[in-house]
């Protein structure tokens, strides 16, 4: 079951990054996860990153508008998000590039495929805003898309407040059962809100491995590569 990993996708929910405030950027939090980060870059690991938006806007969670433009405003908070990354990131000595699947060249890159490759070829990390550009789809998925085109090893989900996959909320339920390993159909039929159904799916289809892990001690990055047994890793 063990995976070598050369050229991850990074997921990192935009809540990782508000730290205990629940909403907007901790800067301490921000500087530990990318210290981290450059730490494994520097180990030759080609890292790109897929960060949410939901510590400034999460589209579904909208009643007062529609879905589309709700969806917009989140995938724009995602931008932000990005942005701080790449900031901290590269005043630690990385160079950075963030692309954008929605078009906003005075800001960042927009997202071409073959540009992204050759940016982690050369070490660079690459940071994807604005998900999908599309409504309707979660940075989950965006994550799943990523991670097929660009022929990553696997993805890496941080997850606040929790260091794996349960059969139930570990913070409600002190019954709660770890699971070490699991399927995508286990993942499908259990109902585990690990990621949307779509995402899954797609990891599936591609065959594309997921760690799902603790990010709230951003150690846990360093020890996925130094091949320790941590989290729940899908396959």
């Amino acid at each position: 079951m063990d995976i070598e990993y050369k050229r991850v996708i990074l997921k990192l929910s935009g809540e990782a990054l508000s730290g205990d405030k629940g909403h907007g950027l901790d800067d301490e939090v921000i500087n530990n996860i990318c210290s981290k980060i450059v730490e494994i870059s520097k180990r030759g690991v080609q890292i790109a990153i897929v960060v949410g938006g939901g510590n400034y806007w999460r589209g579904k969670s909208s009643t007062m508008i529609d879905r589309s433009t709700s969806d917009n405003m989140g995938m724009l908070g995602t931008v932000i998000n990005a942005l701080r990354l790449q900031a901290s990131l590269e005043e630690m000595g990385v160079d950075t590039r963030v692309q954008t699947a929605i078009s906003m060249q005075q800001v960042a890159e927009p997202y071409i495929r073959r540009r992204a490759i050759r940016h982690l070829e050369k070490g660079r990390i690459v940071i994807f805003g604005a998900g999908s550009g599309l409504p309707f789809f979660s940075t989950d998925t965006t994550a799943a898309l990523r991670a097929a085109e660009i022929d990553a090893d696997a993805i890496l989900i941080g997850k606040k407040g929790v260091d794996g996959v349960y059969d139930s909320d570990p913070n409600i339920n002190s019954d709660a059962k770890k699971f070490d390993y699991l399927t995508y159909i286990d993942v499908l039929n259990l109902g585990l809100g690990i990621m949307d159904s779509t995402a899954t799916s797609l990891c599936m289809d591609n065959d594309i491995p997921l760690l799902v892990f603790g990010i709230d001690d951003p150690q846990n990055l360093i020890r996925i590569f130094d091949k320790e047994k941590i989290g729940t890793i899908i396959r």
